[in-house]
């Protein structure tokens, strides 16, 4: 029921098509995913009240229902196989998990979209804490259900380092146990509110992946992993630090 009240309540930053991500944001990201987002949050509800209707707010709530019961307990748990893939990223490249495997440890991070602010405040965070994680010999690879024309944009504009994948069949996402559907009538009321993702996944692809973060060993082992349908809480830097420092 929290994930409904919180998915309400935070109807005005739902999601942002054209607004970059505050400066200020960006910085602090440094520190703690969940202070940023918090900031955002706050800084927001000053600026009235949500402009979802109660119909609106009513097929949102519906539909989180159904999601609940469609997926009480997503992503992959601690001590799976990771299953690996052959996606592209932004660019064309192939990139295989197990091939990055043997490099030394992954960070894997399954994201919604551009469109998001709770996506980009988590990857500024992530962006910020690959100095530690390199520490570890690990990398960061995100997995993504839009296609690559806007990851390019989002890598141009935000200066990426790190793999952006395209998972355009939606066989991550499934293989990870994170991927589902919008109910086609909480797709009109984001259409209604300017956010086609369709637009940004590509024709008739109205899925995403409820956002999870896997620390995956040379073995393809996960250690540590995290994945919640409130879509505002995230992995923080300091728990992915935590299990590379125990392997």
């Amino acid at each position: 029921m929290h994930f409904v009240i919180r998915m309400v309540l935070s109807g005005l930053i739902l999601f942002s098509l054209a607004a970059p991500l505050p400066q200020s944001f960006a910085e602090s990201s440094a520190a703690s995913y969940q202070a940023s987002r918090d900031k955002m949050t706050q800084e927001n509800g000053k600026k009235g009240k949500s402009p979802f209707s109660e119909e609106d707010r009513a097929v949102m709530k519906r539909s989180a229902d159904e999601l609940a019961i469609q997926l009480p307990s997503p992503g992959l748990k601690v001590g799976e196989t990771a299953p690996d893939f052959n996606i592209t990223n932004a660019f064309g490249k192939q990139v295989s998990l197990y091939q990055e495997l043997k490099k030394g440890p992954v960070v894997l991070v399954f994201y919604r979209g551009a469109w998001c602010p709770f996506c980009n405040i988590h990857l500024h965070v992530l962006q910020n804490s690959l100095p530690q994680f390199r520490k570890y010999g690990a990398q960061l690879i995100t997995v993504t259900p839009q296609k690559p024309d806007r990851s390019v944009a989002q890598i141009n504009k935000d200066g990426y380092p790190f793999e952006v994948l395209s998972d355009l069949d939606s066989s991550v996402m499934k293989s990870y146990k994170l991927y589902y559907e919008l109910d086609p009538q909480l797709v009109s009321v984001y259409k209604k509110h300017g956010l086609d993702v369709e637009a940004f996944n590509g024709e008739g692809r109205n899925v995403l992946p409820v956002p999870g973060s896997f620390v995956i060993d040379r073995d393809g082992v996960i250690r540590a992993m995290q994945a919640d349908l409130d879509y505002k809480i995230r992995m923080e830097p300091e728990d992915i630090i935590a299990a590379l420092k125990k392997l």
